[in-house]
């Protein structure tokens, strides 16, 4: 399997709360969470979480082909967090958390995970990508996110909103990331196709995904088609273009793109 792969930060200077990486046959794209005040409960940080958490995940990876992604995901997530549950407050609401994207080749299958808000997007034979996401924290997040955009990212009452609505994660009712609890790894949506009906994956971060929603500068079959001819770095380029012409706050963009799914 051959992986493209980059990975921006919103702006430069600032540290980089994705974590993108590779091995034989797998790739792992996490997108770190956090808020101000997090280093307050964490002295650790959103990049650390992130980068132990997929370095963790992909050293599971090519030792247990047998075991599916979500217990892989949950062994890592325990591991990550007793790294630092002696140090950090790893339950408070704003200890740093992540998005998971996750595809593995093993035994003729291409096998997937999504886990928060990361996009996983198959490329198929009969040309209609198969877009993996979970739904449940735009449900959530949506009522928040128009009042946090009205608001400074410095101030105390954005601050207070964002605690409020990370206040519903990991637990029902509500969506689930990658935290302090190797249970919220259940609730992942996974799946599994032979080889023969994937010519492709792409992972993205929430951050990268916005060339599709909201920023619809393309379709999924169209950014398939530029990561192809172009590569992962004109989507970002692309994001970044919208993010300044409209006076949104950038994100961390992150995405890798997999081909020769069939040869791992």
């Amino acid at each position: 399997m051959r992986v493209t792969m980059t990975s921006v930060p919103a702006r430069p200077g600032r540290v980089n709360e994705d974590f993108i990486g590779a091995v034989p046959g797998a790739a792992v794209l996490i997108d770190g969470a956090g808020i101000p005040g997090t280093e307050a409960v964490c002295r650790h940080g959103v990049a650390w979480y992130a980068g132990r958490l997929g370095g963790s995940l992909l050293g599971l990876l090519p030792l247990a082909p047998g075991r599916s992604l979500a217990a892989l995901l949950a062994e890592a997530i325990e591991r990550v967090t007793e790294a630092h549950r002696d140090t950090c407050d790893v339950a408070d609401p704003i200890a740093p958390s992540a998005a998971v994207a996750v595809v593995r080749t093993s035994g003729g299958y291409v096998d997937h995970l999504v886990l928060g808000d990361a996009v996983l997007v198959l490329d198929v034979p009969d040309g209609t990508p198969v877009v993996v996401s979970d739904p449940r924290e735009e449900a959530v997040c949506r009522p928040y996110r128009s009042a946090l955009e009205a608001l400074p990212d410095d101030g105390e009452e954005y601050r207070r909103l964002l605690r409020d609505m990370r206040a519903h994660r990991n637990r029902h009712g509500g969506f689930w990331v990658a935290k302090d609890d190797p249970r919220a790894a259940d609730q992942a949506i996974t799946g599994s196709r032979p080889v023969s009906e994937v010519t492709g994956v792409a992972l993205l971060s929430n951050g990268a995904a916005r060339v599709v929603d909201p920023f619809r500068l393309a379709g999924w079959p169209e950014v398939l088609a530029t990561l192809a001819s172009r590569g992962p770095d004109d989507i970002v380029r692309r994001v970044r273009q919208a993010e300044s012409r409209r006076g949104v706050t950038a994100d961390d963009a992150t995405i890798a793109y997999c081909t020769g799914v069939d040869k791992a």
